[in-house]
């Protein structure tokens, strides 16, 4: 998609694609033939640059056919560099502006149980993301108002397009920031779905609070050039560059 776009961000949606597969085909109460379903559980991508990952999923799950990923960023296109939930078929949230994700995710959470409706809301950060405010103002109010109904992925692959988290603005240590802003904290290997369809048994069965599920993540996973390297989380690939990865990805560089 980023290839034929000649632009976009592979390095931040590959280290996000095994969390999104496990969520949107095994997880989620969805009915891709109904996107509006009242009952259906609701996902926030918070990292809206992670578009690709997520357009992929809603794909594959059926909400539009596989061959519209080619479209991605074209003029007129449904599948935009960010999500925007007024054009594309599974998207609850329009989001791209960092920190502002959780705050939805949050009062979605809020409302259902307001409603007494029994589905669920997940979202996906990025660690970078962690370094605007909005993000810790949505986490006190999340557990502030008890939203056990909510679960946060927390995508840690430790580089944002300026280099390490850590250089940048360090947001961490992570996982005792938001145990101390009263969530359920897990670590898992974010590219091990059984780690992650554990992690989401356990949020399910924790009350009274949310759960952040805080993801060893790598950046670019799979692709043999693009791992662990900052210079690919707004960079698209050649075409040469997209067959290679492709290959690398068919022999097994990603999690099955």
């Amino acid at each position: 998609m980023t290839a034929a776009a000649k632009s976009g961000h592979p390095g931040g949606s590959l280290s996000a694609a095994d969390i999104l597969a496990a969520l949107y085909f095994r997880v989620l109460r969805v009915d891709p033939s109904r996107p509006g379903w009242p009952e259906r559980d609701r996902f926030v991508l918070s990292k809206g640059h992670a578009a690709p990952a997520l357009y992929a999923a809603l794909a594959e799950r059926g909400y539009f056919p596989v061959e519209e990923l080619k479209t991605l960023r074209r003029i007129h296109s449904r599948l935009q560099g960010h999500p925007d939930m007024r054009k594309t078929p599974g998207v609850e949230a329009s989001t791209g502006s960092l920190g502002q994700g959780l705050s939805m995710a949050g009062g979605m959470a809020l409302a259902g149980r307001l409603d007494g409706c029994d589905w669920r809301v997940y979202a996906l950060l990025g660690d970078g993301e962690c370094e605007e405010g909005q993000v810790w103002e949505a986490a006190m109010a999340a557990a502030h108002y008890r939203l056990d109904n909510l679960t946060a992925f927390l995508d840690n692959n430790g580089l944002q397009i300026d280099g390490p988290i850590e250089q940048v603005m360090s947001p961490n240590p992570l996982n005792d920031k938001w145990r101390a802003f009263g969530w359920h904290v897990i670590e898992i290997d974010g590219h091990d779905f059984g780690q992650i369809l554990g992690a989401v048994d356990e949020a399910k069965k924790t009350k009274g609070r949310p759960t952040m599920i805080v993801a060893r993540t790598i950046k670019g996973k799979g692709c043999s050039f693009m791992e662990n390297e900052a210079e690919w989380h707004g960079k698209a690939p050649s075409p040469e560059q997209a067959e290679q990865a492709l290959r690398d990805l068919e022999k097994g560089g990603a999690a099955r």
